[in-house]
């Protein structure tokens, strides 16, 4: 049985040495002066105090990097926790589609601090971007020096995947992501798209929807509902075309199809199986099997996989694993197979969970506790991440649907076989649930912030 093999491999020692390509590393410099001798470049230790107990290093100051540094310390004190993290200003991605529809201001969202957050939670805080990993020495390569470490959990997040939409140059890529961002990653996004929404005066704003396991599913029909209800609070003379990479909406669809045909009729456009396959940035134009579509505006969600750094790390599965790029790790303990002292979790796992905020919250509970107990030669259970997501359709007056969903896991096949019996669906729109998404997003700030 898979299970017994990864109980198995926790045992085995981690493998041979992986590396971020060759910017950024630490190697041999060759002198520019002709016939001289190479000099050997020196390593250089990170600026941090002596590990006072086994150094937990976290990469990611998302929702799952924050919460995991917080309770990992909670679960076992001993631990010495350092998050690496390479912005110095926190933004969250989730609840930015209210901001687009003024329902809060951008201080709801990045009013929260690293260094709080580690002070208040007993861990430090280290502003740094990951170039490389020694996993034979157990070393983090940063552009602010190496760390050392006991046990490493990278929870990097995403990166857009722009070839599975049928954009190769990178000429279109990086015009995609500056002009016409998705929205989905980077807090720049977000200022963008808030621009866009604002100074829109009408025509046609096209929101995608890409295929596979994207982050936040219901978010780009979220998105539709809050762009269309600012339409037409505003009376702009313009349209949401949704070009659904789905034949059907995949999420909480009943609510949505509901908001889109009773409150939206005039102001939304929903096309299903509209995948796209390319995207004419001067001519504004977006591609489909068989169809174009002119557009005045656009926020393009290309499809996701796991963050590249995954892949820069040596750390991907095989295409058989994963057809997203993600991790190669342990179903239901995230450590990289065969190597008990590397993580990854969050939204470059390979599972079929959500790659949502209130998912890797929960799970980050969790991976806490696998941490704490193994540090102490110890194993716990599996236990599923729980979804619990509202999505606002109306912002005049404030209306939402939500979702509370859970996971299986199948001993046999190892693997999750998708939602639990007890999820539960909740798609009729009202103000109750309208003000729950307020304090659902309160929640989880206070969680990884707070003491």
């Amino acid at each position: 049985m898979k299970g017994n093999n990864s109980r198995r491999n926790f045992m085995k020692m981690g493998g041979a040495m992986f590396a971020a390509g060759t910017a950024g590393l630490a190697g041999t410099a060759r002198s520019t002066v002709a016939n001289a001798a190479p000099a050997v470049a020196t390593r250089t230790m990170a600026a941090l105090p002596k590990a006072k107990g086994p150094r937990l290093v976290i990469v990611g100051g998302g929702t799952s990097g924050l919460t995991i540094a917080k309770y990992a310390k909670k679960e076992y004190p001993k631990f010495d926790v350092v998050l690496v993290e390479k912005r110095d200003m926190y933004s969250s991605c989730f609840s930015s589609n209210l901001w687009y529809a003024g329902l809060i201001n951008l201080e709801f969202l990045a009013d929260h601090s690293f260094l709080d957050a580690a002070v208040n939670n007993n861990y430090t805080y280290f502003n740094a971007t990951v170039t490389g990993l020694d996993r034979t020495s157990r070393t983090l390569t940063t552009n602010e020096g190496d760390i050392k470490y006991d046990f490493l959990v990278l929870a990097p997040g995403i990166s857009y995947d722009y070839d599975k939409i049928g954009v190769t140059d990178v000429d279109t890529m990086a015009a995609l992501r500056q002009i016409y961002p998705g929205g989905f990653i980077s807090p720049t996004e977000h200022v963008t798209i808030h621009r866009k929404v604002k100074e829109f005066e009408g025509g046609v704003f096209v929101q995608t929807v890409p295929s596979g396991n994207y982050r936040c599913l219901p978010g780009p029909y979220e998105r539709a509902c809050l762009l269309a209800s600012t339409f037409k609070k505003n009376k702009v003379k313009g349209k949401v075309l949704v070009l659904d990479a789905n034949p059907e909406i995949t999420i909480k669809k009943d609510g949505f199809h509901a908001a889109f045909n009773e409150l939206y009729r005039d102001y939304i456009e929903w096309l299903p199986s509209k995948a796209v396959t390319g995207v004419d940035v001067d001519r504004k134009i977006i591609k489909t099997e068989f169809d174009e579509y002119k557009f005045d505006d656009a926020a393009i969600y290309a499809n996701v996989r796991g963050s590249t750094l995954i892949e820069h790390l040596g750390l991907m599965a095989p295409s058989s694993k994963s057809n997203q790029k993600e991790a190669h790790i342990d179903t239901r303990f995230y450590n990289i197979i065969g190597d008990p002292h590397v993580y990854v979790t969050g939204d470059s796992r390979p599972h079929p969970y959500s790659k949502s905020a209130n998912t890797s919250n929960t799970e980050g509970h969790f991976i806490a506790k696998v941490l704490a107990a193994r540090a102490q030669g110890k194993e716990i259970s599996w236990v599923s991440p729980r979804t619990i997501c509202y999505s606002m359709v109306n912002a005049n007056p404030m209306e939402a649907i939500s979702v509370d969903a859970g996971y299986d896991y199948s001993t046999e096949k190892d693997i999750i076989t998708g939602f639990s019996k007890d999820t539960k669906t909740f798609e009729n729109r009202d103000a109750a649930k309208g003000e729950a998404t307020l304090e659902w997003a309160r929640g989880i700030y206070r969680d990884m912030f707070n003491a």
